[in-house]
């Protein structure tokens, strides 16, 4: 299941782009993908942008499990595609935020259908993500390992709280092994 949800925002001519590491900013919103360390599961945050500060407004994921571990006040709710979705009661604001990222749990940003992979090859790593306008945005198509796996695709609107869906879900059992 593969998630993507951010639109690109541009501000002008030479102005560059808001993005958040580098990812451009799709529709004001972005996602951070990953397999849950505990229940192997993949799962996703999103967080909606708003100037230069990120909130984190709902998980998403295969496991009921995962939202449990969360233990956050929400609402729960099932897609049609089957997945789990907890839509925070109180969103978390964010002016960055500092993650530790490993090859097990493949923390991936995701943003109008473009990923950027925040985890080393091997080992782990901290990575501190912020908000900016850049002239020099990274990214790529998310690739093989997310095309062939339990990819989340989620939107997030504001005004409409049904609007976080799952689309093109495939088996978790698809998801590459760890390690």
């Amino acid at each position: 299941m593969a998630l993507a949800a951010v639109a690109a925002l541009c501000s002008g001519a030479g102005a560059g782009r808001l993005t958040v590491n580098g990812l451009p900013v799709v529709s004001g919103s972005f996602s951070i993908l990953y397999v849950h360390s505990v229940y192997k599961a993949p799962s996703a945050e999103v967080f909606t942008v708003e100037g230069r500060r990120f909130t984190m407004r709902a998980v998403v994921s295969a496991d009921e499990s995962v939202l449990d571990y969360y233990a956050l006040d929400g609402t729960r709710t099932r897609t049609p595609d089957g997945a789990w979705v907890l839509r925070l009661a109180t969103p978390a604001t964010y002016e960055e935020l500092s993650l530790l990222t490993t090859s097990i749990g493949r923390r991936t940003l995701a943003s109008g259908g473009r990923c950027l992979h925040l985890y080393p090859a091997s080992g782990a790593a901290r990575v501190r993500l912020d908000v900016e306008t850049r002239l020099d945005v990274r990214s790529e198509p998310c690739g093989p390992a997310y095309s062939q796996s339990f990819f989340l695709k989620t939107v997030y609107s504001h005004t409409d709280a049904a609007a976080v869906r799952i689309r093109d879900a495939q088996k978790p059992h698809c998801w590459p092994s760890p390690g």
